[in-house]
């Protein structure tokens, strides 16, 4: 026996009106469309489905058992079309991001809040991770976009380039803040709390010493902008730290300064070349270029 779907729906829909006004009406179709595929169903099934009752219709105990297992694919159906609808809309789907430390603490989930106001039911996967691992989840499909600093390590990655100027954060109480720029020569034996030394502000910033004649005084290393922010918050030193983690900290306790000479960040935000990204990814990587514009190179020396 083959049934049509649009029999069962409108079936389903005389059961949940009790009429056949009322089924047209909530399938959109005429009355005596509704009628017709009402006649169709019975006479393939062999069943009475209703009985007349002062103009409503009553579903037969075989209506009953009927309806019981048509609900459940009419209404699968609805939720299937709906979905269609709201990936169509751009409000549904998944959002998959994965950042670098210092955007997680703030910017980017302020961001993907934003993004997810008007989306209720979109799902969202955020991780935070070192650089090289950023790499390796957008390259094997666990992440479709990434936030990560350079260098990439793998050919299969769509790179659109950030390069962010650092900043110096120092102690709120420091006598340094009665300078508007700060520089190894007004540096000279201050503290720094650092990066490893193989992270490219650490280099850089030995660099620049090194140029100036001027030793660097390391006093602490650690591995997450996050962490070297709450040295310096403790007052034991100043630190080189990128835009995102001095922009989005709320705890006070530290002024950033602009430092010279400039002390940059090579970044990207990564895709996949092989795969494509999906609707949401798209407009979620527009923003977020957008958004990342104010953080390029010489304009990301906003004093706080």
């Amino acid at each position: 026996m083959s049934l049509r779907f649009r029999q069962l729906q409108a079936f389903h829909a005389i059961v949940e009106t009790g009429t056949v006004t009322g089924a047209a009406e909530q399938l959109g179709i005429s009355q005596p469309g509704i009628s017709n595929l009402l006649y169709q169903l019975e006479r393939q099934t062999r069943l009475k489905l209703f009985e007349r009752s002062k103009g409503r219709l009553i579903p037969t105990p075989e209506a009953g058992v009927l309806f019981q297992e048509v609900d459940t694919v009419v209404r699968g159906l609805d939720h299937v079309a709906q979905a269609v609808t709201d990936l169509q809309n751009k409000q549904a789907g998944q959002l998959q991001v994965a950042s670098q430390h210092s955007m997680s603490f703030g910017f980017m989930p302020a961001l993907i809040a934003r993004f997810a106001r008007t989306r209720p039911d979109l799902s969202i996967s955020f991780q935070a991770q070192y650089s090289l691992k950023i790499q390796e989840w957008v390259i094997s499909g666990l992440f479709e976009i990434g936030v990560c600093e350079m260098p990439l390590i793998h050919d299969g990655l769509e790179a659109h380039p950030i390069n962010v100027e650092t900043r110096l954060a120092i102690p709120a109480d420091s006598p340094l803040a009665e300078h508007d720029v700060l520089t190894p020569e007004l540096l000279e034996g201050v503290p720094f709390i650092v990066m490893g030394p193989e992270h490219m502000t650490h280099r850089r910033t030995r660099e620049v010493f090194q140029q100036a004649g001027i030793p660097l005084k390391a006093r602490v290393h650690s591995h997450l902008f996050k962490n070297l922010l709450s040295f310096v918050q403790e007052g034991m030193g100043v630190s080189i730290l990128d835009p995102f983690v001095l922009d989005f900290e709320a705890g006070g306790g530290f002024i950033s300064r602009p430092f010279r000479p400039r002390i940059m960040m090579e970044m990207a935000v990564i895709t996949s070349k092989s795969r494509p990204l999906s609707a949401v990814g798209q407009e979620f990587l527009a923003l977020l270029k957008q958004e990342l514009a104010p953080y390029t190179a010489g304009r990301s020396s906003a004093r706080s």
